[in-house]
């Protein structure tokens, strides 16, 4: 095996043109210098370089030129293995998404904790509309995502129950003749949920606030802009469930499923996963399977 310390001072050496110049560049001694230009010499049994005695000048034999075109890519091989083997590695990046109507309050610490424990991955979480978080994952932009849908819409990783409840303000109009909504965007599951179950009971109805953050829904019907159909978790002390009584008839459940873009998941995938599950039940905001 040849030894790329000792190729390193024959490049110095042919480059000087000097045992005594290569030296001073290498922080050796000349006797140094040259006991290892002459230990390569023997380990390939070749003579590499000529000494002028007369002037003190070296040059490569044609033997040393071949050696040198070896040695000068050996060393920057050696060169560039040690650059990115001690370098930082790059984050691996992961990318979650989550409903803009979902409660993060307990999420955001799991995800903070996933986080310090994977010091090696970079994790990027964005919110939005269920839909499209789905078309994140299909485009690549995602790597796992939770989504509210009809209950098993197409294959997940984990799936809840979600109870909905008709909710209203304590000073809402409770004589208007069209029920004044406040909704979330289109895309919205619980809009039309709600859209259909006024229509299927031939009640008119307007939209009276639309908002697409959770906060935004919640407040204004606790303010009685309106009333409005949202998971149970996110029912406030403000608000007033309404019932059959007052017309609202109970709508099934949707379901939070946790889907990814069917790719096998790895230790890391996994780790998240479970993250997100224990956010979940820890909050205890769906009902259990």
């Amino acid at each position: 095996m040849l030894d790329l310390e000792l190729l390193k001072t024959l490049v110095c050496v042919v480059d000087e043109g000097s045992f005594t110049r290569a030296a001073t560049r290498v922080h050796r001694t000349q006797s140094t210098v040259s006991q290892q230009v002459r230990k390569l010499e023997q380990s390939v049994g070749k003579t590499l370089v000529l000494r002028d005695r007369a002037g003190g000048n070296v040059s490569a034999t044609e033997d040393g030129e071949l050696m040198l075109a070896y040695a000068r890519r050996l060393l920057a091989i050696a060169g560039e293995a040690e650059h990115v083997v001690s370098a930082p590695r790059a984050a691996r990046v992961m990318r979650l998404g989550v409903p803009e109507d979902f409660d993060v309050s307990r999420l955001t610490v799991l995800l903070a904790q996933f986080a310090a424990s994977h010091g090696d991955v970079r994790l990027e979480t964005a919110s939005g509309m269920s839909s499209d978080l789905r078309a994140g994952l299909a485009s690549g932009d995602l790597d796992l995502a939770l989504v509210k849908r009809e209950p098993g819409d197409g294959p997940c990783l984990a799936a809840w129950p979600e109870r909905l409840v008709w909710v209203g303000g304590r000073s809402r109009d409770r004589d208007a003749t069209a029920v004044p909504l406040v909704l979330f965007p289109q895309g919205c599951i619980y809009r039309k949920r709600m859209i259909y179950a006024l229509e299927s009971a031939g009640r008119p109805w307007h939209i009276a606030y639309h908002s697409h953050s959770l906060a935004g829904v919640q407040a204004a019907v606790a303010a009685g802009l309106g009333v409005s159909l949202l998971p149970e978790f996110a029912c406030l002390d403000t608000h007033v469930e309404l019932g059959e009584q007052e017309g609202f008839a109970p709508v099934l459940p949707t379901e939070l499923a946790i889907v990814t873009d069917q790719r096998a998941l790895g230790p890391v995938e996994q780790d998240l996963l479970a993250a997100l599950k224990q956010a979940i039940a820890d909050d205890a905001q769906i009902a259990a399977a």
